[in-house]
This record gives C-alpha cells, sequence and structure tokens, in this order.
C-alpha cells in the first residue's frame, strides 16, 4: 500500500491514541508525560543548521522519507538536503510549506536555536503593589514577577495576595485561564463555581479561573495566599 504523501496525509499518518477505559467504564487517565528534571537538546548557535535539525526530526517523527516530504511540498530533493543538513537558509514560503506538510508551526523549528530566555528576579518585600481589575477593598496584590513575549505561548502572573481585617468578601472574581492558589497564613472557604474549599496553610486549589471564584468566608485573619493565574499570550488577561 502506498504512503499517502499529501499534506494533510503527512501530518496524520500515525492514528491518534484512544482513551483507555476501566471495567466500570471509567476514563483511565493517562500519567503525565513531560519529564519537569529532563534536559534540552543542545541549542544551536547558526539558525540554519537549527532549522535543519527539527525539519529533519519531525519528518522521521512521521515516518517519511526526504522523496515523500519533497513531493508533499513541491521542494526538491536537493533543497531539502540542503535544509535538513543547514546549508542553505530556507525562505519564509518554503517554511510555511513545511510547518503544513509536517503538521507543525512554524516557529517550532526555531526551537534549537540559542537565543536569550527571561528571568525575573525579586528580592523579598520588592514585588510590585499593584490594583487588578476587580480587586476589592483590602485585597493586597503584589505582582511578584512577569515575562510578557514568550516562547511558551502563555503568560503567568504570580501574586502575593494579603487580605486584612478591612477586606472585602467576594467569591465572585472571574477571568480567563487557570488560576492556582497556595495557603501561606490564616484561613478561609474559598468559592469556585458552586463548590467551597475550607483552606489552611499548606493547602492548594487549581482551577479554571472562566468560573466564578473568591473568598466566600476569611475565617482567620490576615490571611496570606499565592495566586498564580496563567492565560494565553493573545488574551487581554
Amino acid at each position: 500500500m502506498a504512503k499517502d504523501t499529501s499534506k494533510a496525509g503527512l501530518a496524520s499518518a500515525k492514528p491518534k491514541p484512544q482513551p483507555k477505559v476501566s471495567a466500570d467504564g471509567k476514563t483511565i487517565r493517562a500519567p503525565l508525560t513531560q519529564n519537569p528534571h529532563a534536559i534540552r537538546d543542545t541549542r544551536e548557535k547558526v539558525l540554519e543548521v537549527a532549522i535543519g535539525r527539527e525539519v529533519r526530526a519531525f519528518r522521521k517523527k512521521l515516518g517519511i522519507t526526504v522523496a515523500d516530504l519533497a513531493v508533499a511540498t513541491d521542494i526538491s530533493l536537493g533543497m531539502l538536503s540542503k535544509i535538513e543538513n543547514g546549508i542553505t537558509s530556507p525562505s519564509l514560503t518554503t517554511l510555511q510549506a513545511l510547518s503544513r506538510a509536517l503538521g507543525v508551526p512554524v516557529t517550532a523549528f526555531f526551537r534549537r536555536f540559542e537565543e536569550e530566555r527571561s528571568a525575573v528576579f525579586v528580592k523579598a518585600g520588592e514585588g510590585l503593589d499593584v490594583e487588578r481589575r476587580g480587586t476589592r477593598a483590602g485585597h493586597q496584590y503584589n505582582l511578584l514577577g512577569h515575562i510578557g513575549s514568550n516562547t511558551s505561548g502563555v503568560v503567568v502572573e504570580p501574586y502575593l495576595i494579603t487580605l486584612t481585617e478591612d477586606s472585602d468578601v467576594f467569591p465572585t472574581f472571574q477571568h480567563e485561564g487557570m488560576e492556582f492558589l497556595y495557603m501561606l497564613e490564616g484561613e478561609v472557604v474559598y468559592r469556585h463555581g458552586s463548590n467551597l474549599y475550607p483552606m489552611k496553610p499548606g493547602d492548594s486549589l487549581f482551577f479554571d479561573a472562566d468560573a466564578p471564584h473568591g473568598p466566600e468566608h476569611l475565617t482567620k485573619l490576615p490571611m496570606r495566599y499565592l495566586s498564580i493565574i496563567c492565560y494565553p499570550q493573545n488574551s487581554a488577561g
């Protein structure tokens, strides 16, 4: 049987794995595939070499030959060989054709290129006091760091939030993205949607921030907790 070398066929050559189901009909959760201690491949200092290695890696992952890729992209075998070996600089049009055939975004070809990555270091007590939209009286937001445009495609905002005797109770915050809370001091009953969670130091809560959420009852004050909000870069936040 001949291989499907169409642009749509190359990216979908391998069937998607179906979720496993237990005897009682419940879906079995797969283990996390990302290794938090993994070491990334060595980054390349030459852009052409970085692009070439990515193209070759994506092609081999699909299990196709250079000839198959040439048919799907209308790029000659000689040119593809030069691209994969890092001895020519492909045009944007060529990269776009490769991205479509391999089923990856154009930006994926630049992953191995060595470039500066941002980091933000904040000394104790030096976070930026901010007033977020929806902030209530007595809710002190201390922004612990912010990186805007980045390679991950998401924005992450870590806050240290302090609630005092003067704090309003406001369980209807609602915004795009995901949020993670970690209690440091005090006690609170925190609402997410229709559920209530009594939280003490050491407790955490991770949730979809699109549902109404916030402190329902301030059990023990003063109260401090970390709030880490994550949302897409193209979102207003």
